[in-house]
């Protein structure tokens, strides 16, 4: 036997018998939770971290990927998406909405949580629909309102019920996270009471759209008083309830429920970030807490496209890199009480993403259709679920095809026979021909000015 088939042997032994199933090497490691901000290799095996240091041997792993150059973090979390597809209502539950695997990967998430888009009483049609469907971990927060983002609208106070909502996150734990209500335009402060309610007696925290000023009903208030610590603020950076004052003054209510424990999330969406407003807050030093994008067919495809674009303008309007990172990993578990998520410690599931800065001259829109000059962008080149690469932008973890094994399909031994189901589908819910037209759909809005959420 030479040397060199000996060499070849033992080396392919050695990969055999490799106790790791991955090795990224080479990476720049940001992992706020465990304070690491600095090249490191990342080992997994069995779809958990098992290694995270600054050198580990390419001799133990069955492969290596090479992310020289790159940022390597934990597997982004969007807080707020609508993903509520497939019912064929021309809505937020069924057309507005997206199929998480077609659009979650490719972005660098790995976690997509839907922002009440069902409410308590179509939760269960949207945890088999959509939830047990997809690979991506999908959350949710239940609308108080009983059928979520529908085209009956969010405005009805009798269908908000919490003993309803709280029975239905008890039932789903494993993946309600909380409670939302979005776009109430009625008087008062039932909305607000009513998913607050829901929050207490399932112990979760709320998400609110504060939808429109009307009557009493006040940023002040909202924030001083009626939000718990714990509960999010979305569209933090939308004019439409005196976010920022005519003077230019950040409203000192924002800074008042921050200080009492309020969460603030970007939730640029397609009618929900400004630059006018965005711009002064940040300058001011009113970062987010957490950085989401309120994902719906509207929006990505205008201004917000995915969450590596709207992290790209937080990063060029001033907020840090490793700020950044938190805002879509460690803050974005904790705000939503998932601590197993959005770090890379070791026996944590291997939830990565990989991220290329790139510099150059880059163009970012609002949601009114305004640009923001910037000089770095973010873009996913990599992204894996509990240790499965699922995203591979420039196959780094790929194999040359002059050196990959092809495996080729078997060809049928006989014609296939027609099959049909044992039994006829469940009855879907009715036509969207047959429902009111949902709000604000129909014409584009006039990009010029900020539209209404």
């Amino acid at each position: 036997m030479t040397v060199a088939l000996a060499f070849c042997i033992s080396v392919g032994a050695q990969q055999a018998s490799a106790p790791w199933d991955l090795l990224l090497k080479g990476g720049h490691v940001i992992d706020p939770r465990n304070n690491m901000d600095a090249r490191m290799d990342v080992a997994i095996q069995g779809g958990k971290i098992v290694r995270v240091a600054e050198t580990l041997p390419a001799t133990l792993t069955k492969r290596v990927v090479n992310v020289h150059g790159l940022y390597v973090t934990p597997g982004l979390i969007d807080i707020h998406a609508h993903v509520y597809a497939g019912t064929g209502l021309r809505a937020y539950t069924g057309d507005l909405s997206v199929y998480p695997d077609g659009f979650s990967y490719r972005t660098g998430v790995t976690t997509l949580v839907d922002a009440g888009t069902a409410g308590w009483r179509n939760f269960a049609d949207f945890r088999q629909r959509v939830i047990d469907r997809a690979k991506t971990r999908v959350l949710a927060f239940v609308n108080i309102v009983a059928d979520g983002m529908s085209p009956y609208g969010e405005n009805d106070p009798d269908s908000m019920q919490p003993p309803e909502a709280a029975r239905v996150a008890r039932e789903h734990a494993d993946v309600v996270v909380g409670f939302k209500t979005a776009h109430y335009a009625g008087p008062g402060w039932y909305s607000i009471d009513r998913v607050v309610e829901a929050g207490n007696l399932a112990r979760l925290p709320v998400m609110v759209d504060f939808g429109y000023l009307v009557g009493e009903r006040t940023l002040k208030e909202l924030l001083e008083v009626k939000l718990r610590p714990g509960d999010i603020y979305t569209h933090m950076y939308s004019p439409y309830r005196t976010e920022l004052l005519p003077s230019g003054e950040l409203n000192p209510a924002m800074r008042r429920g921050r200080e009492r424990g309020v969460l603030f999330d970007v939730g640029h969406g397609g009618g929900s970030f400004y630059y006018f407003v965005a711009a002064p807050a940040i300058a001011q030093g009113f970062l987010p807490d957490t950085i989401s994008t309120d994902l719906h067919i509207g929006s990505m495809n205008r201004g917000m496209k995915d969450l590596p674009n709207v992290m790209s303008k937080m990063l060029n309007m001033g907020m840090p890199l490793t700020h950044v990172i938190d805002a879509v990993t460690s803050k974005a578990a904790l705000s939503i009480q998932r601590p197993q998520l959005g770090h890379l410690g070791e026996g944590a599931e291997a939830d990565l993403t990989v991220l290329r800065l790139e510099q150059g001259d880059f163009g970012f829109l609002d949601s009114a259709g305004a640009r923001l000059d910037g000089r770095q962008r973010l873009t996913a080149e990599l992204t894996i679920h509990a240790g499965e690469v699922m995203w591979d932008l420039n196959g780094l973890a790929a194999t040359t095809w002059t050196e990959f094994n092809y495996q080729m399909r078997p060809e049928p031994t006989a014609p296939a026979k027609p099959t049909r189901p044992t039994q006829p589908p469940a009855p879907n819910q009715p036509p969207a021909a047959t429902q009111p037209p949902a709000p604000n759909q129909g014409t584009a809005p006039n990009q010029s000015t900020p539209r209404q959420p």
